[in-house]
């Protein structure tokens, strides 16, 4: 997959994060990655299900990963959780 399929989702509105993803199916992308870390997994989720049951006829689920990271803060180190949704279009 092009890395530059990828949807970064963080605090904005989800209906701007939609509007991304169906934007880079319309310009032709095969496969559109949506990623979020922390409290924006579920607007990433929010976001998959709108652009799909609303928005995109053809595309599905593809692949679903999560994990964990570790990132440093002022008070050390932390764990975050995060999400990579994977949309693909159906042949």
């Amino acid at each position: 997959m092009i890395k530059d399929n990828t949807v970064f989702v963080g605090n904005k509105p989800v209906m701007n994060y939609v509007l991304a993803v169906v934007t880079q199916f319309n310009n032709g992308a095969e496969e559109v990655a949506i990623k979020a870390r922390g409290k924006a997994i579920s607007r990433a989720v929010d976001t998959a299900e709108i652009a799909l049951n609303r928005f995109l006829e053809n595309v599905s689920k593809k692949e679903i990963f999560t994990s964990t990271e570790m990132i440093d803060t002022d008070t050390g180190k932390t764990n975050v959780s995060s999400i990579e949704i994977v949309l693909a279009q159906s042949k």
